[in-house]
């Protein structure tokens, strides 16, 4: 396969950036942050504000320093070459452990249709059968899953779309402050620790630069990418939450496994609740399949590295790295049995709340190796300290109990890197 026919421009590479971050986190996340309240909306705004700094980042380095090994080779040039390593391994374990709970979220909505999925069996059964459905659709190539995911962003928009403006004509104002602070507890305590929950909702924002290898034109592409994508999801996220909240009082939410199909129904009938239940399914199925493409690519950096053995992904950035897709899919497919348990949600949230943290030291990182950058302007490392400060805000909030899995990788990570390294130094 040439490199030209694995090309993508500008518009399906932000498809790209908000189609992955447009899944699970928007269909699934209102009923975890009921235990908060509906000030989590503070949250939200805060988690897009950061998310945009973020992006800046990414744009910046995608712009001045354009690299399809990016996310490996900043850090590492930026920061040290153990920082590479870091980066990398955080990054690709995130990205397939995340995409077991966005699988477990299009299963979620599923079983609105197939109620025998929700047993512990069937919901992991289930979920293996999503995980290897999007594995065999990416090794047909890049630019088949990129438009099944932009035809699925918009059939989970539309209903959505739908449901926020149903929502927002029928907002009580009375349910949405009797739900405002349902812990109790001081916002400035309640607000930062939800921080790592409502920001699966914006992992992918570095999409386009994960993949930046089919993009064409990256030095120009991957910035509106990642700038347009963070922006359209952040407005659509924070519209979906006061409108979901201004209808569901929290004790009911925290109960729901599909709260955006039950908004729906309750004012439109049942019948539209299952119509946007079954679009919610499908838009976690296409997003699926762009961070199981993305997933792959990262494996590919890696092998390119020298951080995993070349046997298990091609590295070559013109080719598709079909081996790195199966290695995928195995790992997933461990994950997946290692972390059952007794509901759906309760997998979900473990699952979660990993990646996050993975992704933010990998964030962490990039935007120290901007500021350290000197050939940079101001501006970009001003930028890069504000997108740096956030990213240890949100692991310093994150809970120890929840998120120790890694903390614990991102501690054994240097070692391991030494060992490497003086492994090659044994070869040679």
């Amino acid at each position: 396969m040439s490199s030209t026919t694995r090309r993508i421009g500008p518009l399906l590479a932000t498809v790209l950036v908000a189609g992955n971050m447009i899944g699970s986190g928007l269909f699934l996340l209102p009923a975890s942050l009921a235990s908060v309240g509906s000030s989590s909306v503070i949250g939200w705004i805060v988690a897009t504000v950061g998310a945009l700094t973020i992006a800046g980042v990414f744009a910046v380095l995608g712009a001045t320093r354009a690299d399809p090994d990016g996310m490996v080779n900043w850090p590492a040039r930026g920061v040290h070459p153990a920082a590479g390593f870091v980066s990398w391994l955080a990054y690709w374990t995130s990205s397939w452990t995340g995409n077991i709970a966005i699988a477990l979220a299009a299963v979620g909505y599923l079983t609105e249709f197939i109620p025998g999925l929700s047993g512990k069996g069937m919901t992991v059964a289930a979920t293996l059968v999503l995980v290897w459905m999007s594995v065999v659709l990416c090794l047909f190539g890049a630019r088949l899953v990129t438009r099944l995911s932009g035809l699925t962003l918009l059939i989970g928009l539309l209903p959505v779309g739908a449901a926020t403006v149903l929502g927002l004509a029928a907002f009580d104002h009375e349910v949405f402050t009797q739900s405002w602070n349902v812990t109790g507890k001081p916002l400035l305590q309640t607000i930062p620790a939800s921080l790592s929950i409502i920001f699966w909702a914006f992992l992918g924002l570095e999409s386009a630069n994960a993949a930046a290898a089919v993009v064409d034109r990256p030095e120009r592409n991957v910035p509106i990418a990642a700038l347009g994508g963070v922006a359209l999801a952040g407005v659509v996220y924070i519209a979906a939450s006061v409108a979901v909240m201004g209808v569901i009082p929290a004790a009911e939410l925290a109960r729901s496994t599909a709260p955006f199909a039950e908004v729906v129904a309750r004012l439109a009938g049942p019948w539209a609740g299952h119509f946007v239940a079954l679009c919610a399914a499908l838009k976690a199925m296409g997003t699926l399949g762009g961070w199981t493409l993305v997933t792959g690519e990262a494996g590919r950096s890696g092998a390119a590295a020298g951080y995993m053995p070349r046997f298990a992904s091609e590295t070559d950035p013109a080719k598709l790295p079909r081996r790195g897709l199966i290695t995928a899919g195995i790992l997933m497919t461990i994950a997946t049995l290692a972390t059952i348990s007794p509901t759906l949600n309760t997998q979900f949230n473990v699952l979660i709340n990993v990646a996050v943290v993975l992704f933010m030291a990998v964030y962490a990182l990039c935007s120290l190796a901007l500021l350290r950058d000197p050939d940079q302007r101001p501006g970009a490392k001003l930028l890069a300290a504000a997108a740096l400060a956030f990213s240890l805000l949100v692991i310093a909030t994150s809970g120890l109990k929840s998120t120790w899995p890694a903390l614990a990788l991102l501690a054994l990570s240097v070692p391991v890197w030494w060992g490497l390294k003086l492994r090659k130094r044994e070869k040679i």
